[in-house]
């Protein structure tokens, strides 16, 4: 490390990370890449995710289109955290530190921005679905406690959430394993106990729809999955020793993520598919409405699965979010940001939880509106990283007077301009977002066959990625060129 580059906070409690923006020393790179795979499947071995066959299904496809899209969109979006967690491996720092590499140290400000926003949406998401599942949970018991079990689940599920944030990465480590040994346990007897409820023949009934309901389900998934991770892939690899094999690297991170979601996804597509009721009640409250099909016996159980799969993810997300507060240019240390984080969650379900009169419409749009940025920022940083053969030069991520410079302004204005083409080629029920979908008066309008395609994420990650190839591979060679400094 060289004297620039700064240190762990000094001001961290006993037992807490005080590693922030700081590149990760030599003396505490430790692990395997195989070690990945703990966090990444824990995160998302949720149940929510057999509630996406009800969202997928929604967009009019048969099963097997379904199931096709299903496992292409979950397999290629978390392959995308594979690429930008090669980045960690090489860099030993935080994605949104390492993002300044292809944006510049304050052209950065925007993509930090723009990914603490997505994080603290999906951490609201899954906590309100966490506290939504478990008042549903009670209900079936016939026990009814009015907003009180709410609340009460939502004391649980932000201790257990903000508490890991805060502590840090070992202590999210430790929790991950245990929620992926008790979730991929429990998860199993749910198949089991509700196998029976599947109609294969009315599975096989539902109609083909065109292509372009087959996209649009595509990306759905896309953003849901993968694309809501990307942006904080390199925050668990940036730990490894650089010697970690890269090819490791990529296939643990991809193989964590993508492996549960497929499984879940396929089951939930037979539920949904299996009873029009089902999938309609999924729409209201998606883990929750699961627990009609359970024997009593199994309902706390289930409960128990449902909040720590949704904690798995939450907890990842307001780790990152952190980070990506620091690297938007908050002067906190990383625990105090992870706080912060917390108690804008905490407002937001609140909200969600207990006023929103619908979950599934304004979740649908946020992931589209939001994916449309991320899809850019995706696709500028892993082109960043496909051109880059050397280490990236610690210290000059933390100053504008660096290789990197201030602001890479060719970053900056693909993913300005490809999220203003984006957000013209998408559309959403949300009436706060009526005006997205400008663009789509060429192929009938936004209330033709185009309309719930929503290219404007694939136009957005591929703007970005070719764009990036095109513009800075001169750039990238210059910056290489240049001899690193020597490591303390």
């Amino acid at each position: 490390m060289t004297a620039t580059q700064p240190t762990a906070s000094p001001a961290a409690p006993a037992g807490v990370e005080a590693n922030g923006l700081n590149t990760i020393a030599e003396s505490e790179r430790r692990g395997r890449p195989r070690d990945l795979f703990w966090p990444w499947f824990a995160a998302n071995v949720s149940v929510l995710g057999i509630g996406y066959g009800s969202f997928i299904l929604g967009f009019g496809i048969s099963f097997w289109q379904a199931t096709l899209v299903g496992v292409i969109g979950v397999v290629i979006s978390f392959a995308l955290c594979g690429l930008v967690a090669l980045a960690g491996r090489r860099g030993s720092a935080p994605t949104m530190l390492l993002s300044r590499a292809a944006f510049g140290v304050h052209g950065n400000r925007l993509a930090a921005a723009i990914s603490w926003i997505l994080l603290v949406g999906w951490e609201t998401a899954l906590t309100s679905l966490a506290v939504l599942a478990t008042s549903t949970v009670f209900t079936e018991l016939g026990i009814d406690l009015g907003p009180v079990t709410g609340v009460v689940a939502l004391v649980v599920v932000a201790a257990l959430t903000v508490g890991a944030g805060v502590l840090g990465f070992d202590a999210i480590l430790r929790l991950q394993k245990w929620i992926t040994v008790i979730t991929g346990v429990l998860t199993v007897v749910y198949i089991a106990l509700t196998a029976g409820d599947i109609d294969l023949g009315t599975v096989a009934s539902l109609p083909s729809a065109p292509a372009t309901a087959v996209i649009g389900a595509l990306v759905f998934v896309m953003t849901g999955f993968g694309l809501g991770w990307v942006n904080a892939a390199a925050d668990y690899s940036r730990y490894l020793p650089r010697s970690a094999s890269g090819k490791g690297v990529f296939g643990w991170t991809t193989f964590g993520g993508a492996v549960a979601p497929i499984i879940l996804v396929v089951y939930g597509l037979l539920l949904a598919g299996s009873s029009p009721k089902l999938s309609e009640a999924i729409g209201a409250d998606p883990v929750g409405a699961l627990t009609t099909l359970l024997p009593t016996w199994f309902l706390v159980p289930f409960a128990i699965v449902a909040i720590l799969g949704l904690v798995g993810g939450s907890v990842l997300n307001i780790y990152s979010s952190g980070l990506a507060l620091l690297s938007a240019g908050v002067p906190v240390p990383r625990f105090v940001a992870a706080g912060i984080d917390g108690v804008l969650v905490i407002a937001g379900t609140i909200y969600v939880a207990f006023f929103a009169p619908d979950f599934v419409t304004p979740f649908q749009s946020f992931l589209i509106t939001l994916g449309v940025p991320i899809a850019a920022w995706c696709g500028v940083f892993v082109a960043d990283v496909v051109l880059r053969r050397r280490p990236y030069a610690e210290a000059d991520l933390l100053t504008a007077r660096g290789r990197y410079g201030a602001v890479r302004w060719s970053a900056v204005l693909l993913v300005l301009g490809s999220t203003a083409l984006g957000w013209g080629l998408v559309t959403s029920d949300t009436p706060a977002f009526a005006w997205q979908g400008y663009l789509l008066g060429p192929i009938g309008g936004r209330t033709g066959a185009w309309q719930y395609a929503n290219l404007g994420v694939l136009l957005a990650l591929a703007i970005g990625f070719v764009g990036t190839l095109l513009a800075t591979r001169g750039a990238v060679r210059r910056q290489e060129a240049q001899p690193l400094p020597k490591r303390a």
